[in-house]
């Protein structure tokens, strides 16, 4: 399955669970609200890549109430529901694909939350490099998302997609912490930091340009 038709898969998966997300991810808060914990004081301008229903908004909000955030995400029925948050009139919505979207620049930060863990290393490292053109100079990148320790992980949950994609299109194919440490530093990311989270399924991911 190309890039397009597992994005298009996704977004389709997405459309359908929209109504359900917020009550299993309610239970990964934590997850989300590490990513403010590791935002700099002086952030004002936030770029939130797969915003989905806003949840890690929440906690982002509650500590920087001015902030200006622009989300990109491909399910509109995800972001219908995140136009009924509070702070929706803080938020610019953006419905689209992550590899077709122009993110704009002069963000301080670019955060996402379990939204990156569906792209192989060439899609994944496009992707950084969008993110690092768009972010000011010394600008974070937060990333709280599903990462493996090992390349045999990676490579087990890779051939389990491709041999079963057109069943399962949401089957999740997290890189190793040294192929996403290896591919931040190849674009340029400094300071590249991968930290364990207590939900041990995920990690936090944190560089700066």
């Amino acid at each position: 399955m190309d890039l397009t038709e597992r994005n298009n898969s996704i977004k389709d998966f997405f459309d359908s669970k929209a109504d359900e997300y917020d009550a299993v991810h309610l239970q990964m808060m934590e997850n989300k609200s590490a990513i403010t914990e590791q935002l700099e004081d002086k952030i004002s301008n936030i770029l939130d890549l797969g915003a989905g229903t806003g949840l890690e908004l929440i906690p982002l909000f509650n500590k920087f109430p001015n902030a200006k955030v622009t989300v990109i995400d491909r399910s509109n029925h995800m972001l219908d529901n995140l136009r009924k948050r509070e702070f929706s009139n803080k938020i610019e919505i953006i419905c689209g694909d992550f590899f077709e979207i122009d993110f704009g620049n002069n963000y301080d930060a670019v955060i996402s939350s379990a939204a990156l863990h569906h792209f192989n290393e060439t899609d994944k490292k496009r992707l950084y490099i969008k993110i690092y053109e768009c972010l000011k100079s010394g600008g974070q990148f937060i990333n709280s998302d599903r990462i493996v320790d090992t390349q045999e992980e990676q490579d087990k949950l890779m051939k389990e997609y491709e041999e079963n994609s057109k069943l399962h299109p949401h089957m999740d194919t997290p890189l190793a912490s040294e192929n996403e440490k290896r591919l931040l530093k190849e674009v340029g990311f400094k300071n590249i930091k991968i930290n364990d989270l207590d939900d041990d399924r995920y990690k936090l991911l944190t560089c700066i340009k």
